[in-house]
């Protein structure tokens, strides 16, 4: 899959005088590294709904599990539009990171196998690869649903010194 990288731009409204926006290489980075984010999505009868869950970033996507018939499904079902932040809890120190775009399911074998391995890795979590999904047979064949989030934009935060940069991609992109 062919990457683009985002066009970055500083938000001095929202940044300290002199402070340096945030190189794309290190928001990769905490997305990369991260373990675990917070999934923002809307209710059908449009009150939020707020989860935390791991996600990995693999080709340009952020990718995250849930089981079908949870909260978290049924929202992306009605309406794909969705948020994932991670980041630090900390106010002097850190890097916090908030990825927006759409979620759809990934059900091909070959991303999924290389997802259940970078679960594995990062968290000792095991998934199979059964039919376009992910099984945990210790759980009862337990099957979850992929989504993989293409960002459209990103913001990264900042701190001490304090500095909003907004990353954008073309609006046609593979």
């Amino acid at each position: 899959m062919t990457v683009t990288e985002p066009t970055g731009r500083m938000v001095s409204d929202f940044s300290e005088p002199g402070s340096p926006g945030v190189a794309w290489t290190e928001v990769e980075r905490v997305l990369r590294e991260s373990e675990m984010f917070w999934l923002s999505t809307v209710r059908r009868d449009g009150r939020p709904h707020v989860a935390p869950l791991p996600a990995m970033w693999l080709d340009g996507r952020l990718h995250f599990c849930t089981g079908a018939q949870e909260q978290k499904a049924r929202n992306i079902e009605a309406d794909p539009r969705c948020v994932l932040t991670t980041g630090s809890n900390t106010y002097r120190s850190g890097l916090d990171v908030v990825v927006e775009g759409a979620a759809v399911p990934i059900t091909d074998e070959a991303v999924l196998t290389r997802l259940a391995g970078m679960w594995l890795d990062k968290l000792d979590w095991r998934f199979e690869v059964v039919d376009g999904q992910f099984s945990d047979s210790t759980a009862g064949d337990h099957r979850a649903v992929v989504f993989a989030v293409t960002p459209v934009k990103v913001l990264a935060f900042a701190k001490a010194p304090y500095s909003q940069t907004r990353f954008t991609w073309p609006a046609t992109r593979p």
